[in-house]
């Protein structure tokens, strides 16, 4: 089944070209019916195959995605709406920006998808890079894994030129543990994947590529 059709597409091209709040609102039933319903119904069924796989696993819809205004309370930039939709699936979704998970992005004519860690907190961080230390072999597995490295590549991030004490010596064996982020990603913009019938499936295949990785880090980050 397609979630979506050209409509989402003409949506979002419209909307880049009529960002203010009249024109929404006159075209909010468009929204309603070819945007906001369908990346709903995405979402949900994302939520449902990732419980299957973790039963403890429990996210409602409205908790995943993120609202449509932008916030231009400290931008220059004061178009009141995004171009796109999104949604974190992972422990407390949108609201919770610490704890692994994936997220979603559809643009016009482009499919992006995110896992990871984008934001640690200060302990959280100190737990991933001592896991990375502490699992040479886990880690080096897991950065040479096929269907990751096809989907996804390698682990992203910025990066800290001075580190506490404890992981000088084990960085210069290891990269990966002067990352203070520790993110994948993946990008489709063919204009043809956002309209696929398996678009599901075709997302959960990048969401178990790129799981072992994200049990990596869940569990670093509460050990």
């Amino acid at each position: 089944m397609a979630y979506f059709d050209e409509s989402f597409t003409r949506f979002f091209n419209q909307l880049k070209k009529h960002n203010h709040r009249d024109w929404f609102i006159q075209n909010k039933s468009d929204y309603e019916k070819n945007v906001k319903l369908p990346f709903e119904q995405l979402v949900g069924d994302l939520i449902g195959r990732m419980q299957k796989l973790s039963p403890g696993f429990h996210l409602e819809i409205k908790d995943a995605i993120f609202r449509q205004h932008r916030d231009i309370r400290f931008s220059p930039d004061k178009s009141p709406y995004k171009t796109y939709v999104s949604a974190v699936i992972g422990p407390g979704g949108r609201k919770n920006m610490t704890d692994p998970g994936m997220y979603l992005q559809l643009e016009a004519a482009t499919v992006s998808i995110f896992g990871g860690i984008y934001r640690p907190e200060k302990e959280s961080l100190s737990k991933i890079r001592t896991a990375i230390m502490e699992q040479p072999a886990e880690v080096e597995r897991l950065k040479k894994d096929k269907k990751f490295v096809a989907l996804y590549g390698k682990l992203h991030g910025e990066t800290n030129k001075v580190l506490p004490p404890e992981f000088r010596e084990a960085v210069k064996n290891e990269p990966l543990i002067a990352h203070k982020q520790f993110y994948f990603t993946t990008k489709y913009d063919d204009g043809k994947t956002l309209l696929r019938k398996d678009l599901l499936d075709f997302i959960m295949k990048h969401h178990e590529a790129g799981r072992p990785w994200t049990e990596f880090l869940y569990r670093a980050v509460h050990a």
